[in-house]
């Protein structure tokens, strides 16, 4: 079982969602609900090391979030390098690594470099990794990964037969890090929008009504202790 001695999730994975609705709500523009977002974003993190998660990814910006009006996009893409910016320094301290899954080359090149910039810098941490999906779509990820053992296969370095599960998930954006034990989604919408769709097969749901600018350390804490009471079988009966 993915779970620690304590209880606590060994990798959890967000989708945060309600920014725009938390902002229409106070008159605002949209951009102002990702910056308060931004803020929810490091409660969590702060919250994770606290509670001894080992991996947290979020769902950032999916592949579908590009048909969004340009200004939003490019709001987002310069809150993105401010926030990398900003938090670097506690990456540092914590040791934590900063990692990205999703189709990269997609991102603005001024995203792209700060992204290398720091992932580079954080590469040999190893007390937690923080992972965003960038760019990301569940479905595009399986493809990729079909498309590359496809080329295998032509190549002859890989026979058909041989192709199970094991060989899809070596061939996914982050094949090293543990499928997350625990999904949360904010806002209250009931559907997983085309995040790790491969990866959250057995994980525990979660979803909170909280739009995403107000999911604090509380909030955190109590989807951990959500998580705590749940037994996870796996398809065998515990």
């Amino acid at each position: 079982m993915n779970k620690t001695a304590s209880g606590i999730p060994r990798h959890v994975a967000i989708i945060m969602d309600g920014n725009g609705r938390w902002a229409q709500a106070r008159n605002l523009p949209r951009l102002e609900g990702h910056k308060a977002g931004a803020e929810s974003v490091r409660a969590v993190i702060r919250a994770c090391r606290q509670a001894g998660v080992k991996y947290l990814t979020l769902y950032a910006f999916s592949v579908e979030n590009w048909v969004r009006p340009r200004a939003e996009i490019y709001g987002l893409m310069n809150l993105l390098k401010k926030f990398l910016r900003e938090n670097e320094r506690e990456l540092h301290e914590h040791k934590v690594r900063l990692r990205v899954i999703g189709r990269l080359e997609d991102l603005p090149r001024g995203v792209r470099r700060e992204l290398a910039r720091v992932m580079e810098a954080t590469r040999a941490h190893r007390a937690g990794q923080l992972i965003l999906a960038l760019s990301y779509g569940g479905r595009t990820e399986i493809a990729d990964a079909a498309r590359q053992i496809a080329r295998e296969a032509r190549a002859g370095t890989l026979d058909p037969e041989t192709v199970g599960p094991e060989t899809v998930a070596a061939r996914l954006y982050a094949p090293d890090v543990p499928d997350p034990d625990l999904v949360i989604r904010t806002s209250g919408e009931m559907r997983v929008s085309n995040f790790l769709l491969w990866q959250i097969s057995y994980s525990e749901l979660y979803v909170t009504p909280v739009l995403w600018p107000d999911f604090r350390e509380p909030e955190f804490a109590a989807a951990l202790a959500e998580y705590g009471r749940r037994r996870r079988r796996f398809g065998g009966l515990g």
